[in-house]
């Protein structure tokens, strides 16, 4: 009865909040709880058809319940290292949340040992099935490209800066990003999401959670929370969307297989746009070149040189602004201790913290000339001296 009673807790805050907007009185807490029985009779007793991915928190299926509506099922595995704790935290803070660049969370279901959640269906599965799948990628153009950059930028806004309390999700990676009909993205899974109410802005934790690749260093190895680990994460998407490639591919061997590092070393040779995804057969050049400095820009190594979804959303919106010029990147999925030249920015340096990821050794470099200079960036004229015609 415990989770039980924290759910109806919340529901009932919902309802309430709804009823002071001048919603539908009738609303009833019950109506976002779904029977189990409903819930097998939907995806046809969780088929192995019907399912549509797996996750650290268990399979998710695609159903059909009463009303016709379609929907996603996720079903907490009783193996799954995420448990109890992931699943109210995920109700909790989605039945918060109402932003059209993030899943929306329909009810869910606590009967006996299963624990389900009923989201909305979206019929184009994740960013990663198109965006690494060779023979979905050619559904992604370069339009619909920068949309999905722009989405999820906004939905990062929204949970930073307008959402009702300050949101940090703590997992932005591609198959975190949901597609919809028109390939519009929507962030989803937040089981593993932290609240930050009122004005804090950061915090130490011990309790390392997240995907390797996409983690920030100083969040990897000593624990130290804010905003800037989403923005981080971000900078590694867009440079996976910008390439089509994933952010460690081991099989590309050499200077190649590290996304970061590569971009890096593209971006000081002036040919930034050979990273640009081989298979689009055009795009355009001035934002493909922003998208990569801006990439950078958000997985720089010093903390208080990556820009905030604010200042990031902005620089995707305006025709004309200036960009820094970013710093070196912290590497992801090195091994070694990670340093900075900063040791005052974390006041926590223990190493030998657990994570849920298949990997616990990272690294980066020591920082590079400060952002002191600024380029001149026009998305309609560009004029940024480091980087070279491409290809």
């Amino acid at each position: 009865m415990g989770l039980f009673s924290i759910l109806c807790s919340c529901l009932d805050r919902k309802r309430k909040s709804t009823a002071s907007d001048g919603a539908d009185d009738d609303f009833e807490i019950h109506d976002l709880f779904f029977d189990l029985r409903t819930l097998q009779v939907a995806t046809n007793f969780f088929s192995n058809l019907n399912q549509l991915g797996h996750g650290g928190f268990g399979p998710v299926y695609r159903g059909l319940i009463p009303n016709g509506q379609e929907v996603a099922v996720k079903k907490l595995s009783l193996n799954s290292r995420q448990g109890l704790r992931e699943f109210t935290n995920e109700v909790k803070l989605l039945l918060k949340l109402q932003h059209k660049n993030l899943v929306t969370l329909l009810g869910c279901c606590v009967e006996g040992t299963e624990k389900m959640l009923v989201y909305e269906y979206l019929p184009n599965k994740s960013l990663d099935y198109f965006l690494f799948g060779k023979q979905n990628s050619s559904s992604l153009d370069w339009t619909t490209r920068f949309r999905i950059v722009t989405g999820v930028a906004r939905g990062l806004l929204y949970l930073h800066e307008e959402a009702p309390e300050r949101i940090i999700h703590r997992d932005i990676k591609a198959s975190n990003i949901l597609l919809d009909e028109h390939l519009n993205p929507k962030i989803s899974d937040f089981g593993l999401a932290r609240l930050f109410p009122g004005e804090d802005t950061h915090l130490n934790t011990f309790r390392i959670s997240g995907t390797h690749g996409y983690m920030a260093p100083e969040y990897a190895m000593h624990g130290y929370l804010s905003v800037k680990s989403d923005v981080f994460s971000y900078g590694v998407l867009v440079l996976e969307i910008v390439s089509g490639r994933k952010n460690h591919d081991s099989q590309l061997g050499g200077e190649k297989a590290d996304i970061l590092s590569y971009t890096w070393r593209l971006y000081e040779g002036g040919k930034t746009l050979d990273l640009v995804d081989q298979s689009l057969a055009k795009f355009n050049r001035d934002e493909a070149a922003m998208c990569i400095q801006l990439g950078l820009l958000c997985c720089q190594q010093s903390v208080a040189d990556r820009p905030d979804m604010n200042s990031v959303h902005l620089m995707l919106l305006s025709d004309s602004f200036t960009l820094p010029k970013p710093g070196k990147p912290g590497i992801q999925g090195r091994r070694g201790r990670w340093t900075t030249s900063s040791t005052s920015a974390f006041t926590k340096t223990n190493t030998n913290t657990n994570t849920n990821a298949s990997s616990t050794s990272t690294g980066i470099a020591k920082s590079s000339a400060g952002n002191s200079l600024v380029e001149e960036y026009s998305r309609n004229s560009m004029s940024i001296s480091s980087m070279g015609e491409g290809r």
